[in-house]
């Protein structure tokens, strides 16, 4: 396999994969979100069914083009229905906290991918940007809701997580393609 067609397989097996586990962590949220943030419900619902839909996109994007999905796939499902229910369980803030960094960290791997793609392969490209569109309103809108209070802790902790998940389901095919994007 050449190595453009192997960073395309690596983004949609990563892409489709993290749609699973946000998936798994809007599941988890709003599981226990109706006893402690019942106010979210609305959000989360609305987050649970666009991430639904990018997943089957990426699935179909995979299909059309012959590939397997993520071999991580398991542990992006039970980390996230794990975030999921340690966020909702802390309350309505960490809610926030969690669906912020998630977010904030998918958009910087979209923005990077469409870099990539830019004249690769126009249909995922165009696939990738409308979805995006989406996680920045999700992104947005638990900026909104939470305001401005802390949790810098479980940020981090979130992001980082969420980075080293990307990277071990690429094999560093994250990091390779940000070095050929830098060039």
């Amino acid at each position: 396999m050449r190595a453009v067609d192997r960073i395309l397989a690596d983004i949609l097996r990563v892409n489709h994969a993290g749609e699973c586990g946000a998936i798994r962590i809007y599941t988890g949220q709003r599981y226990l979100a109706r006893w402690r943030s019942p106010d979210l419900l609305t959000f989360l619902d609305q987050a649970l069914l666009d991430e639904r839909g990018h997943k089957d996109e990426f699935a179909a994007l995979m299909k059309q083009r012959g590939i397997r999905p993520c071999g991580a796939l398991a542990l992006w499902g039970v980390g996230g229905w794990l975030l999921g229910l340690a966020t909702a369980g802390l309350g309505r803030s960490a809610i926030l906290v969690c669906t912020e960094a998630v977010e904030r960290t998918v958009h910087a791997h979209l923005q990077a991918q469409l870099a990539w793609l830019a004249d690769r392969d126009p249909e995922v490209s165009e696939a990738i940007a409308a979805i995006q569109v989406e996680e920045l309103a999700h992104l947005e809108g638990a900026r909104e809701r939470r305001g401005s209070r802390g949790g810098k802790v479980l940020d981090a902790f979130v992001s980082k997580a969420t980075e080293l998940l990307i990277w071990m389901s690429t094999y560093g095919a994250s990091s390779r393609m940000a070095r050929r994007i830098g060039r």
